[in-house]
């Protein structure tokens, strides 16, 4: 018998994950395609139509895992800060700059300069980097002449189902990251558009995650697609929260991948001096694909320095298990690792035991996402529960620092966190689900 499912997707910096599921929330298929970028001077560059195959190609290949069955309703997160730039007929008319891209360097002194680095902190929730959507633009102003005639912006969730045929919309937790919303009025911010050579126009209805915006209409591969329900999904970071339950007000999601990123739910409507004071110390603030919430995101490197201590130390992720048992016995030894100055450096002293290097190694980035935690709710307020997901939670003696620096902590499993969110909001447009309380969890495992 033919099933009824849901589909989720997560246009990543690295890959096009696409996930179906159960009404009741049971995965059943997963396909994937690479997210492909052209090198540039200044970073990296791919285009719409190979965002938009490579979303096909992720659900072809999860499509053909469930012969038979019908998707009901497809969501889609994304990278945030990326977009697509079209005319009227909705024909790409520039590269699509990646988040990551630093070629807007002198763009953002001249913003600073222009607009103030305070009033946009305070006004778009966003620190002071080339990260943003606006000053992307106002580079491709500078230097593509073709752009001079968009009449139409789309992120990359956004474009993505439009490209499946949804209608026009733009999400709130994506226009939260393009440095044009005024996030505490939640309406664009005339003076960004303008020295950004932007108009509001660009720019569909705003929208929270979940909304319906129309049916699929597709046919061969995608077959099965057609006539499900589309929305958009949000950003991807806070898709994964809610793939995982965590969305309430309090609750933090700590991502523990490479850059470990801490996500929190809070109320809107924050002081401009908390917000102030989170953007100097590099969190955002936002609009959260949630409905009604706030986002606040901000990182550590704790990740990578733990990848960067197993090499120094020359041992593979395939010996994880080795070294948690030989940190589970070693001694207290806080100095055997030492952090450096810059991003991911470590400095691993030679007389220090393995397990002594991986036990200092594991604490000490567990305090770094503690004080990052702390700085979260002293804006935020309290937090309630925590979340943990990611590739670390696999070593026992990261989980062991971790309770130990910040309390319990709740481990949730899912083959894709965004694109299970991402088919949350999926089955809310679909009318299977009333609202994320009424969605199944993701499964909790032992922490």
């Amino acid at each position: 018998m033919a099933r009824l499912l849901l589909a989720g997707v997560d246009a990543g910096t690295t890959s096009i994950k696409a996930l179906l599921v159960t009404p009741a929330g049971e995965e059943v298929a997963l396909g994937r395609a690479p997210t492909t970028w052209t090198p540039a001077p200044f970073g990296e560059e791919t285009t719409g139509e190979a965002l938009a195959a490579g979303a096909r190609a992720a659900l072809a290949e999860a499509l053909r895992q469930c012969p038979g069955d019908r998707v009901i309703g497809l969501g889609v997160a994304s990278m945030a800060e990326s977009g697509v730039l079209t005319d009227d007929r909705d024909q790409p008319l520039a590269p699509v700059i990646a988040w990551h891209d630093h070629r807007d360097e002198a763009q953002l002194r001249d913003l600073v300069d222009t607009v103030g680095a305070d009033a946009f902190s305070r006004t778009t929730g966003l620190p002071v980097w080339t990260q943003w959507s606006l000053t992307k633009h106002r580079w491709l102003r500078d230097h593509v002449p073709a752009v001079a005639a968009a009449t139409r912006r789309y992120n990359v969730a956004e474009w993505i189902v439009r490209s499946l045929g949804a209608d026009r919309a733009t999400e709130l937790s994506l226009a939260s990251r393009t440095g044009w919303l005024d996030i505490r009025h939640r309406h664009w911010w005339a003076e960004t558009l303008d020295w950004s050579g932007a108009s509001a126009s660009l720019s569909a209805r705003l929208v929270p995650a979940g909304t319906p915006m129309g049916v699929a209409r597709t046919s061969g591969d995608l077959a099965a697609l057609d006539g499900a329900v589309l929305t958009v999904a949000g950003h991807d970071h806070q898709a994964a929260a809610v793939g995982l339950g965590c969305h309430r007000p309090g609750d933090e999601f700590d991502s523990c991948g490479t850059a470990e990123a801490l996500l929190r739910t809070v109320e809107p409507g924050l002081s401009e001096a908390a917000i102030l004071t989170l953007t100097r110390h590099g969190v955002t603030v936002g609009w959260h694909a949630a409905r009604d919430r706030w986002c606040l995101l901000g990182a550590t490197q704790g990740g990578l320095i733990l990848g960067r201590v197993m090499s120094a130390l020359g041992i593979t992720r395939d010996r994880l298990t080795d070294l948690d048992l030989a940190a589970r016995v070693a001694a207290d030894r806080p100095r055997a690792v030492t952090l450096g100055p810059g991003a991911g450096d470590v400095v691993v002293d030679p007389a220090a035991t393995e397990g002594e290097v991986w036990r200092a190694a594991t604490r000490a980035v567990s305090e770094q996402a503690a004080r990052l935690s702390d700085a979260l709710s002293q804006a935020g307020g309290h937090r309630t529960r925590l979340f943990v997901a990611g590739g670390w939670t696999n070593s026992a003696a990261y989980m062991a620092a971790k309770a130990e620096a910040v309390g319990s902590v709740r481990r949730v499993t899912t083959q894709e966190a965004g694109c299970r969110g991402a088919a949350v909001f999926a089955g809310i447009a679909a009318g299977t689900y009333a609202d994320l309380d009424d969605a199944p969890s993701a499964t909790e495992v032992p922490s």
